[in-house]
């Protein structure tokens, strides 16, 4: 990797924390606080576009921007750390029903949401 690659990934890192952070409490305001929705919400539109990305690779999209964009950019926006806290606390609040949903539902979407991604360009 280039000095000039790891500049780019740790800025657009950087700037994809910054968008988790700012749009998690957008939703939080909207959607109440009750289930973390903004962390899911994030974690499966981030899948989607990484899914997105990946399927450019097999249509020319140089890999060192799958890198910054995808690596950098998409892996500060998600955050599979704060879904499984966020599903701990649940279990701690005795939310049995909901944290179950809310770790498997994130799990399960995302991983759908980055094949469709996927599927959508491959296709």
């Amino acid at each position: 990797m280039t000095p000039g690659l790891f500049v780019l990934l740790s800025v657009a890192g950087g700037a994809g924390a910054a968008l988790r952070f700012v749009l998690d409490g957008l939703l939080r305001e909207r959607l109440g606080a009750r289930l973390p929705w903004g962390t899911a919400i994030i974690n499966v539109s981030g899948s989607l576009l990484l899914g997105v990305l990946t399927g450019l690779l097999t249509r020319g999209l140089p890999e060192a921007v799958l890198t910054v964009l995808g690596i950098g950019l998409l892996g500060g926006y998600t955050t599979f750390s704060t879904a499984s806290v966020e599903t701990v606390r649940l279990i701690q609040q005795r939310r049995w029903a909901a944290s179950l949903l809310y770790g498997l539902g994130v799990l399960v979407l995302s991983v759908a949401a980055g094949a469709l991604g996927l599927t959508l360009v491959v296709s």
